[in-house]
């Protein structure tokens, strides 16, 4: 398996676990609303199920959001190679791993730890069309393209 698929792998299966947890948080947010319900009255239990509700909504803006980056990811053609910086594309910049795909904690894969950032960081921006050797200045820091998939 190469690396550009088995990081598209990683990067999918941790935005479907994600999803998945916050599922289930939600239900077992409305498992716990069930409950009240039965044994509960008044104020006090109104203020708790609106809260409760509100928390729900928010959990699930953060589900679309994952579904739209899993979405995001998954348009990876991991067999494509470049000779440019672009969407997809697995770079090395000094002793940086970058997978440019969404913004997702460290991935640790073949001895490399790779940073996935989306094509909205700054970063990302600066090098989207640079070729392999490409020489760039970011944030006061000179950077050069050593390795490019």
């Amino acid at each position: 398996m190469t690396l550009k698929k088995k990081l598209k792998t990683i990067c999918l299966e941790r935005l479907n676990d994600k999803i998945d947890a916050l599922q289930g948080i939600i239900e077992d947010m409305s498992l716990d609303a069930q409950n009240d319900a039965k044994s509960s009255a008044g104020d006090k239990h109104e203020t708790s199920l609106s809260m409760m509700h509100l928390e729900q909504e928010n959990l699930s803006k953060k589900i679309l959001e994952n579904i739209a980056m899993r979405d995001i990811v998954a348009k990876i053609d991991e067999e494509k190679e470049s000779s440019v910086v672009e969407f997809g594309s697995f770079v090395q910049i000094n002793s940086v791993y970058l997978f440019f795909s969404a913004a997702l904690p460290k991935i640790n894969v073949d001895g490399k730890s790779i940073l996935a950032v989306s094509m909205d960081a700054p970063i990302a921006k600066e090098l989207l069309g640079r070729k392999l050797h490409d020489r760039f200045t970011f944030n006061n820091c000179e950077f050069t393209v050593h390795e490019l998939e």
